[in-house]
């Protein structure tokens, strides 16, 4: 484990806490990048993508991911196509970024569209 980046060892810790409470929810993941903000909703035990959203969507492609409205612009998007899904609950899953700024922002919106974690 020594190895390890500090982003790894707390991506690994987040993952390990978020499998002991999430009892068969999906897991709302968050990625981002310089340019770019990625979150979908996976179901692990069928290990299926249910909904997915990101500032790459043609439906949003004016957005950049690189700031806190893009990032909201995604967490509304992600909202709707869950509950067309037939998901209303998940567990946030911010993966090793800290729930500040972009990510905090996509939580919101999410939370705001309907999605309950």
């Amino acid at each position: 484990m020594a190895n390890l980046s500090l982003f790894d060892r707390r991506r690994r810790r987040v993952r390990t806490a978020l499998r002991a409470r999430s009892s068969g929810k999906p897991r709302l993941s968050v990625h981002r990048s310089g340019r770019h903000i990625y979150a979908q909703v996976i179901d692990d035990a069928a290990g299926k993508t249910l909904a997915a959203a990101s500032t790459l969507d043609k439906n949003l492609k004016g957005k950049t991911g690189a700031t806190r409205d893009g990032a909201a612009a995604v967490g509304k998007a992600l909202a709707e196509r869950a509950k067309k899904a037939g998901v209303s609950s998940v567990v946030f899953d911010r993966g090793g970024f800290l729930f500040h700024g972009r990510v905090k922002a996509l939580a919101e919106a999410a939370r705001e569209g309907g999605l309950e974690f």
